[in-house]
């Protein structure tokens, strides 16, 4: 796994997003926001997400999506239960993966963030093939970028978020990224 100059991922599954824009000028990457997603909800393995996150989710395949497919979302990374690691967005642009949020008082995460979401859900653990993409993932993006924490949506947008949930091991994630909160 290596970060290019482009911003993409070598290494990973290469699939661009439309849903993506530039940084505010000054903003550099510096928070790693760790999400969980699966599509439909609770099964894991489908092209729900890649479907999501391109704007080609069709809202007859299952009757969850007649509520989402209009959204609009993005990650920078998304890492299946097997360890497989997606990239929708290259790490200098902006994904809209974390909505109304603030961090430490600093507002609009999606501008100084990088967003990674886990293929799963809030009841149930992550695989160590998950966890071990993560630590490699998050290792490379230090060597490029200038990542000082790591939180979960659930801290940047408490009460309106819940992912990635009671199961991620944060004490894990910390010490294999070498980032705190």
């Amino acid at each position: 796994m290596a970060l290019g100059a482009d911003g993409w991922m070598q290494g990973a599954q290469q699939l661009p997003s439309p849903n993506c824009d530039e940084r505010s000028p000054g903003c550099a990457p510096e928070l790693l926001v760790i999400h969980n997603i699966s599509l439909p909800p609770y099964r894991y393995g489908g092209a729900g997400v890649e479907q999501l996150f391109s704007n080609r989710l069709d809202p007859d395949e299952h009757p969850y999506y007649q509520g989402v497919h209009q959204l609009r979302v993005s990650s920078h990374f998304f890492i299946r239960r097997d360890g497989r690691l997606l990239q929708f967005v290259p790490v200098g642009k902006r994904a809209w993966h974390a909505g109304v949020s603030s961090w430490r008082g600093r507002e609009k995460c999606n501008d100084f963030s990088i967003g990674v979401e886990m293929e799963g859900c809030d009841f149930e653990p992550f695989s160590e093939a998950q966890y071990r993409t993560l630590a490699a993932l998050s290792r490379e993006l230090r060597r490029g970028l200038p990542l000082s924490a790591i939180a979960g949506h659930e801290h940047i947008a408490p009460g309106r978020k819940t992912d990635p949930g009671p199961w991620f091991d944060w004490r894990r994630a910390q010490d294999d990224s070498g980032l705190g909160f």
